[in-house]
Order: C-alpha cells, then structure tokens, then sequence
C-alpha cells in the first residue's frame, strides 16, 4: 500500500501526527496525579480534555470536508498548542481546579481528526476497490504502533523527567505532524464546495449510529484501562510499569493488525466485526483477572489483538456506509464515540480506583465491553453496506 503513488507523503505526517493519540489522555493523568495525589482529578482532567475532542470532532470533520483539510489542520494547531500550555503551566502553578479542566477542554476542542483525514484520502486513491479495507488495515496497524510506543514515550519523560514532558513531548509530534500534512495538497480530498456538491451529514445513516453506539462501549475499556494500570503499577511499586502494560496492549493489536491485513477476507465485513467486538470483551477477563503485574502483562497482550480487527472492519463499514462527500465526517464520529467512551471509562474508572483501588477500575472494561457486543449483535441489520457511491476526485491541479 505505501507504494502506491502519493501515498507515502500523507502517511508518514498522519502517524508522526497521530502518535499523541496515546500519550495526551495517559500524560494528563501523570501530570495531575504526580501535582496533586488525586486519580480522581486525574481521571476528571483526562475525560474533560477527550470529552472536548469528541463533541469537536464531527464538526471539523465536517469541516473538513467542506472546506479542504489544510484550513482545519492548521487553525486546529493554534488553538490546541493555546489550551495544552494553559494545562502544562495551570497544573504547575497549582491553580483551582476548574482551570486545569477549561485548559483541558480547549486543548480537547482543537484536535483535528488527523486519522479520519489520512483515511479519506487513502478513499481519494483507492476507494471502492478491495485494497481499501486493506489501506485500512495500514492505518490501523500504524495507530498501534503509536500505542505501543506513545504510552513508554509519555511515562518515561513524564516520571522520569517531570510531570509535564510527556504532554509537551505529544504537543511537539502533532505541531510537526499537522504541518507536514497540511502540506500535502496533491490527495487532499476536493472540498464538497469547491465542486457543488450537496452535502448531507453521515449521522444520516442508521448503520453509522450502530458504529457510533458500539465504539462508545469500546471506548469505556481504553479510558479505564488508562487509569487503573497507572493505578495498579503505582500500587504493586513500580509505577513506570503502566506505561509498557498499556504498550503491550497495544503490540497485541499491531500483531493483529498485520495478519488482518494480509489476508483477503471472505466473511462480510459486519461479521467480522461482531467476532471482533465479541473477542475484545472475552480478553478483557483475564486482564481484570490478573493476580500481578507479570501475569497481567501476557493477559494485556492478548486482550489487544482483537483491537485492530474491531476498527479495521468498522472503518471499512463506514466507506460503505456514507455518502462520499462525508466521509471524513463519518470516519470523524467513530473517533468521536471512541472519545466519549474514554471519557466515560476515565471518569469512572477514576471514582472507582479512589474508592475501591486499582483492581475495581477493570470492572468498567468489562461493562464497556459487553455494552458493545449487545449493541453489534442488536445492529447487525443497519451494518450491510448500503449503495456504492460515486468515486471521488483525485485533487491533481496542486503539489
């Protein structure tokens, strides 16, 4: 896929761009938590900063669309470099609380969907062929990488520098990462304007409000996994843990990302994605399970690798799914529902912890989990693709 043409010019900022992706939610809970013993805060600050992204998204996306990728991008940039410093120099400054979450919360609004835009243009170059679900798989497999290493990343600058590296380190990747995307004119997607096109919101759809439903319920397990691993590892004595079990989550899932992208399915996509959803509950259990850190290392490994195969097939889904035009609002909703879910799972995950300790924190993965199975399972007739679209046009007036 990295051969096609114009491809590796996108792909390569998209991930440096979208390696923060991992580190922002685990970087605000070691800030606050290291300044002020509070997981609960810490929780609190982190779902503010994801529950500001996710009412954002949709909207840039659609933006997006409309109006071309570049002006979001880098109007994205300012506003979120504003609000993560305001967080950095709030939380150092022992400021009142309610100011680390506005910090938050516009650091959160100003995140561009730089994942939903590397996808739309992966359907600018190959959309309706079977390499798709394949460019997919791609993207998918290079978001883990950033898992596997942003976690590692952000823990190591944050214990062992000072609390606030690992945020300034993730503002760093995505001002460089943006830009260079930004750049890339050649594949950006025509906007819907430029062309006259009619554009009609990809809420529209019924099997996209399945996706959404069922990715809230995966959410919650990431954003309580976040806290109860930071929790556990600071429990057993090694706090620096955390961040190489969320990596290893992670890896579990750029494994499984690669074997899913190298083979051509024959299953339809939206049986996939149950066996997906169902096999990420079913993993979940031994990680919450676990008696030690050593055990709950193997257990997080094999949890993950149903991650990949979950977001592969219900990207692939909502290319199907939406009209053309809104594409990268479509694939901007499951990052969106994915936030909600962190936020949700870092809030109570949070409350739990500081009520009950770091074990109890695994509980709400477990109810994330099974909350998606039952809404895939109770969907599964929205999800068959709806009509094919009309290819889109390949922007080839600009380098």
């Amino acid at each position: 896929m990295l051969a096609t043409q114009y491809a590796l010019g996108f792909v390569v900022p998209g991930f440096v761009g979208r390696l923060p992706i991992s580190m922002r939610g685990l970087g605000c809970v070691l800030l606050v938590s290291q300044l002020t013993g509070s997981y609960s805060l810490a929780g609190g600050v982190s779902a503010a900063l994801a529950l500001a992204q996710a009412v954002a998204g949709p909207r840039l996306g659609r933006l997006s669309d409309r109006h071309g990728q570049r002006r979001v991008i880098l109007l994205s940039l300012v506003v979120h470099s504003v609000g993560l410093l305001a967080l950095v120099f709030a939380a150092h400054l022992r400021t009142p609380s309610w100011m680390l979450f506005l910090a938050a919360a516009l650091a959160g609004l100003a995140v561009a969907p730089l994942g939903s835009m590397v996808r739309a243009r992966w359907s600018v170059l190959v959309g309706g062929t079977p390499d798709l679900s394949r460019a997919y798989a791609l993207e998918s497999v290079l978001e883990e990488v950033a898992f596997l290493l942003g976690p590692v990343l952000v823990t190591a600058l944050s214990v062992g520098l000072f609390p606030s590296a690992g945020l300034l380190a993730s503002l760093v990747l995505t001002a460089v990462g943006s830009v260079a995307l930004a750049a890339q004119r050649r594949t950006e997607p025509a906007p819907s304007l430029a062309d006259g096109s009619v554009q009609h919101s990809a809420i529209a759809s019924p099997g996209l409000r399945v996706l959404i439903a069922a990715f809230v319920g995966a959410g919650t397990i990431f954003g309580s996994i976040n806290v109860a691993m930071v929790a556990l590892a600071a429990e057993r004595g090694v706090p620096g843990a955390s961040g190489l079990l969320l990596a290893l989550f992670a890896l579990g899932s750029l494994l499984a990302g690669l074997v899913y992208g190298a083979r051509q399915w024959t299953a339809p996509v939206e049986q996939r994605l149950r066996i997906a959803v169902v096999a990420l509950f079913v993993g979940m259990v031994p990680v919450a399970l676990s008696p030690h850190v050593t055990i709950m290392a193997v257990s997080a490994t094999l949890a993950g690798v149903a991650i990949s195969p979950t977001l592969i097939a219900a990207t692939t889904l909502v290319e199907s799914l939406v009209p053309r035009a809104a594409i990268t609002e479509g694939l901007t909703w499951l990052s969106t529902a994915m936030a909600i879910g962190v936020t949700l799972g870092a809030v109570a995950g949070g409350w739990i912890v500081d009520a009950q300790g770091a074990r109890s924190g695994f509980l709400v993965s477990l109810i994330g989990g099974a909350a998606a199975v039952a809404v895939v399972a109770g969907g599964m007739r929205s999800l068959s693709p709806a009509s094919v679209r009309s290819p889109a046009i390949l922007r080839t007036d600009r380098g």
